[in-house]
């Protein structure tokens, strides 16, 4: 399999049962704007590979995992090589064990703004009669109450790999457009449980 080095962007490859600890990327593929294997290795002198918003997906990526002190990332449009029939079959036939194996899933869910959730709050203060001023009375954390409407019409839930993502991982954050955390797996479980039908013990650590 092929890790990205998140310090410097390159692609190594490593053995899977001999892989450092790194985080793998789940995401809603977006057509054109995501950045293949081959795009990858020219990022440096392609302009236009640095301007596709995948691209910027996955540097996002690398620094959360930096943030995280990880050194290494996997995510599925970079990382295969989909022109080897061969490396594909592998990545599709090892993807679930993959999942189980790294050391945290980040889950971008790149259709939920934070200043959706600042909304969300803005209005349920002027419902109250808050003469507060909208910015000082949103507190800096999510609440899990505020993230469940906008969880609820992500696409990240109607794609096929979803079920795979959601159980197979040990340990999943998710994220907003923003790379803004939402929670965790087990603390939004009771919303993900709603929205997918999983019974809530499978989803909680």
């Amino acid at each position: 399999m092929q890790l990205i080095n998140v310090i410097n962007g390159e692609l190594e490859e490593v053995f899977p049962g001999r892989a450092p600890p790194y985080p793998i990327l789940s995401h809603v593929w977006d057509g054109i704007n995501e950045v293949i294997f081959q795009e990858w290795a020219r990022r440096d002198t392609d302009e236009a590979v640095r301007g596709k918003s995948g691209y910027r997906k996955i540097v996002g990526a690398c620094q959360q995992a930096i943030n995280d002190e990880l050194g290494w990332l996997w995510c599925d449009t970079n990382c295969i090589d989909k022109t080897s029939s061969a490396e594909l079959s592998e990545a599709i036939n090892s993807m679930f064990a993959w999942y189980k194996n790294f050391r945290v899933c980040y889950v971008y869910l790149d259709d939920i703004d934070i200043r959706s959730i600042r909304a969300i709050r803005s209005s349920g203060s002027t419902a109250k009669g808050s003469k507060k001023n909208v910015e000082e009375s949103i507190p800096d954390s999510v609440d899990t109450e505020d993230v469940h409407p906008l969880l609820a019409k992500s696409r990240w839930f109607t794609r096929g790999w979803t079920l795979q993502e959601l159980v197979a991982p040990s340990h999943e954050v998710f994220f907003a457009k923003d790379w803004s955390a939402l929670g965790d797996r087990n603390q939004l479980s009771r919303s993900i449980s709603d929205i997918t039908k999983i019974h809530i013990g499978a989803l909680r650590d």
